[in-house]
């Protein structure tokens, strides 16, 4: 498809413009040139005018001091003329069978950002990335990638610190190699301690009782020796009570007490054993949450870099305008830089470009201020347009030898005399 471009303009009466006549050229830089307040800028905002509709209609359009409507006349290379004359400058579009038409036409093949490039230069990297998105169709899909990555980066975040402290935790924690596995239970050695504390217990009413019985046996002799008339019934009861007494001794004789002094002590150091158990416990705990938090780390980044190739390969998938043109978190990217880092003549490229591609039908830009770029800068950008088959008209505060026409006062410089301002001489479409 071809794109439309300005073959011829005139413009009379409109802001500091007198008379001009412009035939730009059809690929390629037309630069516009002057000093300041000779009516450069004035130019471009009728040919925005002329094409944009009354959106791009100057607050005072018509040229102080004159008493002559605003007359715009342009003839487009598809064969259009457009028209805006009289009291209220209405719009004529004609085409070259001769009907007529009106804005709805032109809106058909005119970019509002043609008419107004320093705008899209102007603005932020996102909001450039975002018409570019736009443009190409993977706004939405790259805006939720965007958004996952983001989810995903955060969560990773806080998994990584996670895993940080516990890694911190578990090397600040003591170890204690030489303690138990598990935590000590003091209820089985108080029982074993009460078991033999009840052992002993038993053991010492044997031995009373026996000493009870040794002591009865001596109050029975005494008795026995004092009392004979006695003897013969309590003799019997001796020789009874010797017999249970040699039983007694006999039964006591292999008992043996037990030491509780070996549970004493671990009962009273079990408190120590059990910090020690508990802080090894701790540390194992630590570490292996720490591991556990790395392992979902590096699942997490591996899932960050899968977003990052399927945006990589939705970018690459669309109609980009420019080879190494990309969107990269949202700004845009140039061969691998981004806006505020791309040179004078990238940024002109990049914006013609997605102009461009908003509408391919438009094959014109309009840029203002051109002194900011040096002439290796135009020259660059100047070879592109042509290379891409695009016309660029621009302004520049400049009389050098890189402006193809020059503004004084109003006029293109070598018209004057051909300029009569008391009454339009031209008609549609005749230079």
């Amino acid at each position: 498809m071809e794109s439309i471009k300005i073959n011829k303009l005139e413009i009379e009466n409109v802001k500091r413009i007198k008379a001009v006549k412009i035939e730009p050229t059809a690929n390629g830089l037309t630069i516009v040139g002057g000093n300041n307040n000779q009516g450069k800028t004035s130019v471009l905002d009728s040919i925005a005018w002329a094409l944009g509709g009354d959106n791009f209609r100057p607050s005072q359009a018509q040229r102080d001091g004159s008493t002559i409507p605003p007359t715009l006349h342009i003839v487009m290379s598809n064969g259009l003329v457009v028209e805006r004359k009289g009291k209220n400058s209405s719009l004529k579009v004609t085409d070259p069978t001769g009907n007529k038409s009106g804005q709805q036409l032109l809106n058909e093949f005119v970019e509002q950002l043609a008419l107004n490039l320093p705008k899209f230069m102007e603005s932020s990297g996102k909001e450039k990335a975002r018409t570019l998105l736009r443009i190409i169709g993977v706004g939405e899909q790259l805006a939720a990638l965007d958004l996952q990555e983001k989810e995903l980066y955060n969560k990773r975040l806080a998994i990584g610190q996670i895993a940080d402290q516990k890694e911190k935790f578990a090397k600040e924690q003591p170890y204690y190699p030489d303690a138990p596995k598990e935590l000590v239970s003091p209820s089985e050695l108080i029982r074993q301690q009460q078991e033999i504390l009840s052992k002993n217990g038993e053991n010492k009413r044997k031995r009373d009782h026996a000493l009870e019985l040794h002591a009865e046996r001596n109050r029975l002799a005494e008795k026995v020796n004092a009392l004979k008339e006695e003897l013969e019934h309590y003799q019997n009861q001796l020789i009874q009570v010797d017999h249970d007494m040699n039983i007694a001794y006999k039964s006591t004789e292999e008992l043996q007490d037990e030491s509780t002094a070996e549970l004493e002590a671990s009962i009273a150091n079990i408190e120590e054993i059990n910090r020690k158990v508990r802080a090894n416990m701790d540390k194992d705990k630590a570490e292996d949450d720490a591991k556990e938090y790395r392992d979902q780390y590096r699942v997490l980044t591996e899932e960050i870099d899968q977003t990052r190739k399927n945006k990589t390969s939705l970018l690459n998938s669309a109609e980009l305008p420019l080879p190494e043109l990309s969107v990269k978190e949202g700004e845009l990217v140039y061969k691998g830089q981004q806006w505020d880092n791309m040179s004078g003549s990238d940024r002109l490229k990049v914006s013609t470009a997605i102009v461009r591609k908003l509408n391919p039908k438009c094959g014109f830009v309009l840029l203002d201020k051109l002194e900011q770029m040096d002439l290796q800068t135009l020259n660059e950008f100047g070879e592109w347009l042509k290379q891409e088959g695009l016309q660029a008209i621009a302004t520049r505060v400049s009389t050098g030898g890189e402006c193809s026409i020059i503004i004084e006062d109003g006029y293109v410089k070598g018209q004057e005399e051909e300029a009569v301002e008391s009454k339009p001489s031209w008609k549609a479409g005749e230079f």
